[in-house]
């Protein structure tokens, strides 16, 4: 790779934009065509991820790395744009008869790697895939007012359900892609994964790396067209190894890099995008066990924790300091609504209140997140008196934690897509959620009550009534909307020519 090669792709802000389809860095394999003419691949495309997936069977994946090889190897039938508008990917519609019924026709002449045609048996198959006990998906619940979908014809089919759902769309954006009915056990890790994406399935060597190849018939007016031959995606944890690779050109993209690295990657003439995405970090805090049950103690930790000073100190001063779960750009946030200040004097006072001394207790991270950040918010909670061991945890074990009551009551996460804020809400803090330990009866109530909103101003100041909800009542240390920082080298970046053959999206 030279920074000279012709007609190379378009490397933008859609690029790397992490919305309800393309959640991961798995967009950046794309390119926008026009009139058909082939632009020139590059050979070969080396991504270092922060981890390696459990998992790259939709139903199953549940952070960026996964994401990242899921869509590049299925379509989902729509994603989000950075606005929040549903765009069509696998489908070409999608309408509303009435509040209990979805009408959703494919676009023509889309097939599988193995050759199959795209029919709107695929729909049926992904909707029994994602729900089927044998699965195990975690959000599974999340398609349980769906009763029944049926094929109309070759490409339509009909979703029946059992109650309003305005917020299903977002749902199947990220968790029901097209997969082969004929093949379905092939959208698991077990099999050769058989999507109708821009790139097919190589092989997976665990510990390693996970290999894809272009996709010679994929066309798409979203996604384009394939930008790289061979993408291989490799599992490297260690940020500084990831910003090595980049600079010595051994990768050409690397995911979440360092903040103390940032200038290294300049200086070696690579590029540094930071860009927002529609998510949010937060530490959950369970409530189902004391003294966390009292809303002064959740009061206190939110009090604690200088959120700005860790934002500056080691995100670059990305994003901002939030009041509760909604970001900005996604339904539910309310600019006027203020955070909580970082008042540790307050803070005391409140323990004080709910005589709480001596407290210890445990908050549990990933792998793949920032174990320094985690630290430095637990540092500031010892400053407050409360004694917290950061516990780190491989991807598998933290997601089979979440709703363990013997697990650590808190527990650092960041959370995407959140245009729509129901998956959040519904798994993670609504009564008997498969991943909550929050329990408040005025806040499910409220929960419920904008779930089956159908009219959407009316949902979003629901929303906004249940943020502030959420305030007086924290189910978690809110902290800040997501951006990503992405390391990438200086080729992948371009000013297009008259006669060059792709348009630049969104060009940032």
């Amino acid at each position: 790779m030279t920074i000279d090669v012709p007609r190379q792709p378009t490397f933008n802000r859609r690029f790397v934009l992490a919305s309800s389809a393309a959640m991961g860095i798995g967009v950046a394999l794309r390119q926008t065509t026009v009139a058909q003419t082939p632009a020139v691949l590059l050979d070969e495309l080396v991504i270092d991820l922060s981890s390696e997936p459990a998992s790259i069977a939709p139903g199953l994946v549940y952070e960026p790395n996964g994401w990242s090889i899921t869509n590049a190897v299925f379509d989902a039938l729509w994603e989000y744009d950075d606005s929040g508008n549903l765009v069509m990917v696998g489908a070409e519609s999608l309408e509303w008869p009435d509040a209990m019924t979805m009408m959703i026709k494919l676009r023509a002449g889309q097939l599988f790697h193995d050759g199959s045609p795209v029919t709107s048996a695929s729909i049926v198959a992904s909707w029994q895939q994602v729900v089927a006990k044998e699965t195990g998906s975690s959000i599974a619940g999340n398609f349980g007012t769906i009763t029944a979908i049926e094929a109309v014809n070759d490409l339509t089919a009909q979703v029946t359900l059992n109650s309003p759902s305005p917020w299903l769309p977002a749902q199947i954006a990220a968790w029901m892609p097209l997969i082969n009915p004929a093949t379905p056990d092939a959208a698991g890790t077990s099999a050769q994964p058989n999507g109708s994406g821009p790139y097919s399935f190589v092989e997976w060597v665990s510990g390693d790396h996970i290999k894809l190849a272009a996709n010679p018939a994929y066309s798409s007016p979203v996604k384009g067209q394939p930008i790289a031959s061979k993408v291989t995606f490799r599992f490297v944890t260690e940020g500084s190894t990831r910003v090595a690779d980049l600079n010595s050109g051994t990768a050409q993209l690397i995911r979440s890099v360092p903040v103390d690295s940032l200038d290294s990657v300049r200086d070696k003439g690579n590029v540094v995008v930071e860009t927002p995405v529609s998510g949010v970090a937060f530490v959950r805090i369970a409530t189902d066990t004391p003294p966390f049950d009292d809303v002064r103690v959740r009061q206190a930790l939110n009090y604690a924790v200088d959120v700005d000073t860790i934002r500056t100190a080691l995100l670059d001063d990305t994003g901002q300091r939030l009041p509760n779960l909604f970001p900005p750009g996604g339904m539910g946030f309310d600019a006027a609504l203020p955070p909580y200040s970082f008042d540790p004097d307050k803070a005391k006072s409140l323990l004080k209140d709910a005589g709480v001394s001596g407290l210890e207790t445990t908050i549990a991270v990933t792998n793949s997140e920032r174990k320094d950040i985690v630290e430095a918010i637990a540092g500031y909670l010892s400053d407050i008196g409360i004694k917290t061991d950061v516990q780190v945890q491989e991807i598998a074990t933290f997601n089979a934690e979440w709703a363990d009551p013997k697990a650590a009551p808190l527990r650092f996460a960041s959370w995407r897509p959140m245009f729509d804020p129901f998956n959040l809400l519904f798994l993670v803090f609504g009564q008997g959620g498969y991943l909550s330990r929050y329990s408040d009866g005025d806040v499910q109530s409220s929960i419920a009550a904008a779930a089956s909103e159908n009219d959407p101003k009316a949902r979003a100041i629901a929303y906004q009534e249940l943020g502030k909800q959420l305030t007086a009542s924290p189910g978690a240390i809110y902290l800040w909307n997501l951006s990503s920082i992405y390391g990438a080298a200086p080729n992948l970046s371009w000013t297009p020519r008259p006669d060059d053959a792709i348009v630049p999206t969104d060009a940032a």
